[in-house]
C-alpha cells in the first residue's frame, strides 16, 4: 500500500518539543514503515522519517516567523494534491484546508479530525461530507452533521516513557500555558495541597501567562520549565505524584494523558471531552468536577497501582493498535473503491 501522509507544518514531523498533531503524523508514518508500507511523508524540509520524505516548506512556520504561514500552507498542500494519483491513500493530518483540494484527484482521501477549533470551521467539512473519509479522534470529538468510518485513538510509542514505580512528591502540569488547559487552576489545586506544582509547556498566551501563572513562580513551590524534549519529558512525567489536567474546554484527546500513565504516573483531569475515553475513574486517575475535588483526590492518589496506569496504555493506546486500526480503514476504503470501480 503506498500512502501520501499529509503532516501540518507548523512544526518539524516528529516535533522537537511541541506539535501534537505533528507527533502523531510520525508515529503512525513510522508505524506503517515498520509494517511493509510505502509511505511518502509531506512535511518539513528538517523533518526525520524512515519513509520517503517529501518536502517545499524549509522548516516549520512557528520555528521561523519570517515565514508567512498560509503561503507555506498553500505550497506544501498543492504540492501533494498534484501528485495525489501517484498514491493509492492520502491520508490527511491538516485541519480542514486539505479538503478543498480533494476535486484535484480520485485517489481517497482520509481526514484525521484532530478537533474543532471553532464552529466557524464546520462548512468546510460539511461541504466533503462523504466525499472525504472522516476518522475521529474520540467519540466526544464527533460532529453529528458529519458521517465517521471509525474513532481511532491515538497511541504512542511505549518504548519513549519509562515506567516509574515508585512516585516523586511534586504534582505535575504538561501542556500548552493557555486558558483552555487550565495552569491556573492547577496552581490553585496544588497550593490547596500544599504541594510543590512544576509546569511544563509552550507560552501560548502571554498575556495569560504574565497575569495567571508568572505572579506564582518562585522556583520553590512553583516552577515554570519552559517546553521539553522527550528525554525531559518521560523524566517529568514519571517522577511525578500525579499529572494534573484541569482543561477547561471539551478536549478531544490528550496526548500528555496517556504519556503520563505510560509512565505509571495517574492523572487528575476534569471530567471533560475525551477524559472519561482515556482515564478509567479510581484505576488509573480521577475524574473530577471542579477545584475542589481535584484536591480531595490527590490525597488518595497513593490509592492507584501505577503498574495499572503502564498496562492500561500498553492495552488501549500504543502505536501498534493505532497502526492496526488505520490500516482497517485503508483497506476498507479501498475495497469500497475497487467494488465502485467494477460497478
Amino acid at each position: 500500500m503506498h500512502i501520501a501522509m499529509l503532516s501540518p507544518i507548523a512544526w518539524r514531523t516528529p516535533p522537537r518539543h511541541y506539535g501534537p498533531w505533528e507527533n502523531v503524523a510520525s508515529l503512525l508514518t513510522e508505524g506503517l514503515v515498520s509494517c511493509g508500507h510505502d509511505v511518502t511523508l509531506f512535511a518539513t524540509a528538517d523533518s526525520q522519517t524512515s519513509g520517503t520524505l517529501h518536502a517545499i516548506s524549509p522548516q516549520g512556520y512557528e520555528e521561523d516567523r519570517s515565514m508567512i504561514p498560509k503561503v507555506w500552507e498553500c505550497l506544501h498542500i498543492s504540492e501533494l494534491f498534484e501528485h495525489a494519483d501517484m498514491y493509492d491513500i492520502v491520508h490527511n493530518h491538516f485541519d480542514y484546508l486539505p479538503l478543498t483540494y480533494t476535486g484535484l484527484t480520485t485517489t481517497p482521501v482520509v481526514t484525521t479530525i484532530h478537533g474543532f477549533s471553532s464552529p466557524g470551521i464546520l462548512p468546510v467539512y460539511k461541504k466533503y461530507n462523504r466525499r472525504v473519509v472522516y476518522v475521529s479522534i474520540s467519540d466526544a470529538d464527533r460532529s453529528p452533521d458529519l458521517d465517521y468510518i471509525k474513532t481511532i485513538h491515538h497511541g504512542i510509542d511505549i518504548r519513549q516513557f519509562d515506567f516509574q514505580r515508585d512516585a516523586g512528591a511534586y504534582l505535575l502540569f504538561f501542556g500548552r500555558i493557555h486558558d483552555e488547559k487550565g495552569a491556573r487552576e492547577a496552581i490553585d489545586i496544588a497550593r490547596a495541597c500544599k504541594k510543590k506544582l512544576i509546569l511544563a509547556g509552550i507560552i501560548q498566551d502571554q498575556a495569560y501567562y504574565n497575569r495567571y501563572v508568572a505572579p506564582h513562580i518562585d522556583n520553590d513551590n512553583v516552577m515554570y520549565t519552559g517546553s521539553v524534549g522527550p528525554a525531559e519529558r518521560n523524566r517529568l512525567l514519571g517522577n511525578a505524584l500525579a499529572l494534573l489536567h484541569p482543561i477547561q474546554f471539551d478536549e478531544p484527546f490528550g496526548l500528555s494523558v496517556i504519556e503520563s500513565m505510560a509512565c505509571g504516573t495517574p492523572v487528575i483531569a476534569f471530567n471533560r471531552g475525551s477524559m472519561p475515553e482515556l482515564i478509567e475513574n479510581s484505576k488509573s486517575g480521577f475524574l473530577v468536577d471542579n477545584a475542589d475535588e481535584a484536591v480531595e483526590t490527590v490525597a488518595k492518589i497513593g490509592d492507584i497501582d501505577r503498574s495499572y496506569c503502564r498496562r492500561r496504555v500498553e492495552r488501549n493506546f500504543t502505536t501498534d493498535r493505532m497502526v492496526d486500526d488505520y490500516v482497517q480503514v485503508y483497506e476498507t476504503i479501498l475495497e469500497k473503491a475497487s467494488y465502485t470501480r467494477k460497478i
